[in-house]
């Protein structure tokens, strides 16, 4: 089953620059074709899946700003953490 912590966790996946955004459209458009969302909350699942669906369409993208959208929606916040590059 689908829940709001798996899609944060890909999410973040591809936030922190282990999966491209290609491999996180793809997860999220598998997803959508396989159902199996939570009920509970299916319909805010759905409508988050979509919108990661569409970001590798140029005219939507996925934006920081959006991120927090998502993030907020599945019930986290986002924070950025920063350290020197060696």
């Amino acid at each position: 089953m689908i829940t709001k912590q798996e899609i944060a966790q890909q999410l973040l996946q591809y936030l922190n620059h282990r999966i491209t955004l290609a491999a996180l459209v793809n997860w999220a458009e598998d997803t959508i074709m396989n159902g199996g969302l939570d009920p509970s909350n299916a319909p805010m699942l759905m409508q988050v899946l979509g919108r990661i669906a569409a970001a590798d369409v140029k005219e939507f993208g996925l934006f920081w700003e959006d991120c927090e959208s998502i993030m907020r929606a599945l019930g986290y916040t986002l924070k950025v953490d920063a350290s020197l590059a060696a």
